[in-house]
């Protein structure tokens, strides 16, 4: 920061907030969670009904007591209403009116507590019930009669004319977007309101500068921003002091087109922001993260059928084959440049990379420099919070003599990320690196660059592992360079890591007379039983899981039973957020299971895991789903090699809960049996796997979906009949010239999508590190370009990165695209996306 602009900074800072923000903002995003976790209160009868409670009984009565203390201790406000009132102060102007044209004054807060902090509303019950003897404290908004639904908000004497339900679909979309558990962190919502404070600086600064600006919050500015509106006495308050008025809250305007009202604002907030302050407006961890996963059940699971037993750590010893790591989101800018050498004519950028390649950042990638470029580009990826990061500032000449040259390097520099990891000290650093010049660089005075860097908090990192058929193979092939033992190459399967580390291995063997078994060979070479079918089915990692499958009758649904806290459910195709991959969209999604957990904190599921049977790949978002994941791959891959992808449903078909040992074994069942013990909830309509703890189940669906695989149709004849490895090698389409590889290299055909033939010419680029062809790179002509190095086709990263990037998809979850922010000097073009004020 230049002086004026630490002096601006330290002249927000003193805005005065008459509440503490972030303990606010904790108990708001417990508050939203909650919320979620009753989502009958977004729309239908239950949400008309809670507008009518929230006007007919909570109004009221939290006027009565504004007046005159009805009783000693606070009210506890039911989470219904609570929920129409959040909605309601999210517009301090029509909130203020409101109150005083039904109240005479407006309704704060003070002496009212959330039911989602544990206060106990008995209190506040009794008064309730004898002032609305006909409308219950505790409402049941789920099993609604007809007579609730009839009765109408336009017969009370007194109620808001705003548009509630209206207000309540704008809010529903804002807890996805603040949902991260690093969100969480105090050190992030501790920035968040300092942050709040420039925002609302910048708003004096264009009022007191006659300036019409639409100015736009990133998600943790507008998680303050609400904060602070949930006390409207005080917002009202400290807002006339700050700006001489009551900032309105716009949240109707959710149209991120370019061009558009919300774009618009958020480049004009950008700049004047970068202006003001010297440091960059976008933060890590606080942009949008575009539309929500489609919701993977409609109706919340009962938690009656969860099971709540505590499993302390020595009880998972199967979770020790894997080391513990984290992961970190990280946006990068480089600024600026000083003190170059006399006489440089060509272009400058910078490469950065890991000192420590991992599992998410292992290459070294481009990036402009905006006072060279003019251009303004931020990289955004994902990282481990271990070693440092690498910059080297290239020079390349525009002379025709070294056009055919590689760049050359003048400088570089080094970034610590445990200095601000480990512990987690700072989430934000921009300043000037003195680069170490390279050899035959000349400069009178050292060669300095401006490098703004964001991080998030560590949180725990996914895992990725492949299952591959231990033989010989050659490193030019598509396959795995695998280091196993030659006695082990014809009979193990291997489990390896993203980076090739083989971490287990499997073999399924007979027991004489009584089934099969999975074995494990662990890394110190121990062999451990991980799985084994017994009269009763498969039971998994020494009792924990009981797999089975049940009779036609209950819809075909496979059914795990998990003995221990969790209770789940594999869905057949790409659940949750799986679904925003956009490589995974162009592939079948029979090849899929998605494992969802189901608990009282996520009665509507989690998706934990994400299983392609084809290519016999397990993504785990948790340490815990691994092994599990891992086995129930290998037992369903073996099946399909025995009878392929229609002998797994057959099995789940011909199975009868009657059935005696004699006919299971004349269905071929693997010895899958259904249990007694095994409680069920209502039929589903989805296909899907339950896995259920303790006994406990949930809903029936209608059979499993995996899909066959194996060298043929899933390799194409491009890979010359062999199959391509979805980690290392990806697989070829029909068509393509060789294998191509879906993480180092793309992968083409059906393992890139549709856009890597006619339009990709050449060869398919890297899904994840070279940007890959997904349906939107047709056009591509000699080939895809790289996304995280050339913004790849279109100009930019596609839906994943941002919804108005350009043509390529790119994978957010995994975070390993550039989103390209072309900002111009006056700051008219920007295609990143943030957030309106919603």
């Amino acid at each position: 920061m230049e002086p004026q602009q630490v002096a601006e900074w330290n002249e927000a800072q003193k805005i005065a907030i008459s509440v503490d923000l972030v303990d606010v903002a904790k108990n708001q995003l417990e508050f939203l969670a909650a919320v979620d976790r009753n989502r009958h209160l977004y729309d239908g009868p239950a949400l008309d009904r809670a507008i009518y409670r929230y006007n007919a009984c909570w109004l009221p009565l939290l006027a009565k007591h504004s007046e005159s203390r009805i009783f000693e201790g606070p009210l506890v406000v039911p989470l219904d209403c609570e929920w129409i009132w959040h909605c309601h102060r999210l517009n301090p102007v029509r909130y203020k009116l409101d109150c005083e044209e039904l109240y005479g004054h407006v309704l704060d807060n003070f002496d009212v507590v959330s039911t989602v902090q544990g206060f106990s509303g008995s209190q506040t019950e009794e008064i309730w019930n004898k002032l609305y003897p006909d409308e219950p404290y505790n409402s049941d908004l789920i099993n609604l009669v007809p007579e609730d639904v009839s009765k109408r908000i336009d017969s009370l004497p007194k109620y808001s004319k705003y548009d509630l339900v209206s207000a309540v679909k704008r809010q529903i979309p804002f807890f996805y977007q603040v949902s991260r558990p690093y969100i969480k962190s105090d050190l992030f919502v501790k920035e968040a309101e300092a942050r709040y404070k420039g925002f609302l600086y910048l708003i004096k600064r264009n009022k007191e500068k006659g300036i019409n600006r639409f100015c736009v919050p990133t998600y943790d500015i507008d998680l303050m921003w609400h904060s602070h509106q949930l006390h409207p006495v005080y917002y009202s308050k400290d807002l006339n002091e700050a700006l001489g008025k009551i900032l309105e809250h716009d949240d109707t305007d959710s149209d991120r087109t370019k061009g558009k009202k919300l774009d618009v604002g958020f480049s004009g907030t950008t700049k004047q922001w970068e202006d003001t302050f010297g440091t960059r407006y976008w933060k890590a961890g606080a942009m949008y993260k575009g539309n929500a996963p489609s919701p993977i059940t409609t109706s919340p699971f009962s938690s009656t059928k969860i099971c709540k037993k505590v499993v302390s750590s020595n009880e998972k010893p199967h979770e020790n084959f894997l080391p513990d790591r984290k992961v970190v989101e990280v946006f990068l800018e480089f600024v600026d440049v000083k003190n170059l050498p006399d006489g440089l004519e060509g272009s400058l950028f910078v490469l950065f990379s890991k000192s420590q390649p991992d599992a998410f950042f292992d290459a070294k990638r481009r990036l402009s420099i905006l006072s060279e470029s003019r251009v303004k580009n931020v990289a955004s990826f994902q990282c481990e919070p271990t070693g440092e990061l690498l910059f080297e500032l290239m020079y390349h000449s525009s002379s025709k003599l070294s056009l055919r040259r590689s760049p050359k390097t003048l400088g570089s520099a080094a970034f610590s990320m445990q200095d601000y990891l480990d512990p987690v000290s700072k989430l934000s650093v921009e300043k000037w690196w003195e680069l170490v010049p390279s050899s035959g660089t000349m400069s009178t005075k050292p060669i300095l660059l401006r490098v703004a860097i964001s991080f998030t908090a560590p949180v725990p990192a996914p895992y990725t592992l492949q299952l591959a058929q231990s033989r010989p193979v050659s490193k030019n092939t598509c396959f795995f360079n695998l280091p196993v033992k030659p006695q082990h190459a014809k009979s193990w399967t291997h489990v390896t890591d993203e980076n090739g580390t083989r971490i287990i291995s499997l073999q399924m063997r007979d027991i004489e007379n009584l089934g099969k078994e999975v074995v494990g060979l662990m890394e110190s070479g121990e062999t451990r039983s991980l799985a084994k079918y017994m009269e009763n089915g498969w039971s998994f990692m020494d009792n924990r899981w009981l797999l089975h499958l049940p009779s036609k009758s209950k819809n075909d649904a496979l059914i795990f039973e998990l003995r221990g806290t969790k209770t789940m459910e594999f869905f057949s195709g790409i659940k949750g957020e799986y679904e925003l991959r956009n490589h995974l969209k162009q592939r079948n999604e029979m090849d899929f299971l998605t494992a969802v957990e189901f608990s009282i904190e996520d009665p509507y599921g989690k998706a934990v895991a994400l299983l392609d049977l084809k290519s016999k790949l397990v993504l785990a978002k948790e340490k815990w789903m691994v092994l599990p994941g891992i086995i129930l791959t290998f037992i369903a891959s073996d099946t399909m090699k025995e009878d392929g992808y229609e002998g797994i449903i057959s099995k789940s078909k011909d199975l009868n809960v009657n059935d005696t040992d004699e006919e299971i074994k004349r269905n071929d069942l693997d010895g899958v049996k259904l249990s007694s013990e095994v409680c069920r909830g209502d039929a589903g309509k989805t296909r899907k796997v339950v896995l259920s703890s303790g006994g406990c189940g949930s809903g029936c669906g209608s059979g499993n979906a995996v899909n066959s695989g194996g060298c043929g149709g899933g390799c194409g004849s491009g890979c010359g009949g062999e199959c391509g490895n979805m980690i290392k090698s990806g697989g070829c389409g029909g068509g393509s010239g060789g294998c191509g590889n879906m993480i180092k290299s793309g992968g083409c055909g059906s393992g890139c999508g549709g856009g890597c033939g006619g339009g990709c010419g050449g060869g398919c680029g890297s899904m994840i590190k070279s940007g890959g062809c997904g349906g939107g790179c047709g056009g591509c002509g000699g080939g895809c370009g790289n996304m995280l190095e050339s913004g790849g086709c279109g100009g930019g990263c596609g839906g994943g990165c941002g919804g108005g990037c350009g043509g390529c998809g790119a994978d957010v979850l995994e975070s390993k695209c550039d989103f390209n922010e072309h900002l111009n000097e006056e700051g008219h073009h920007m295609n990143v996306e943030a957030v309106a004020a919603a």
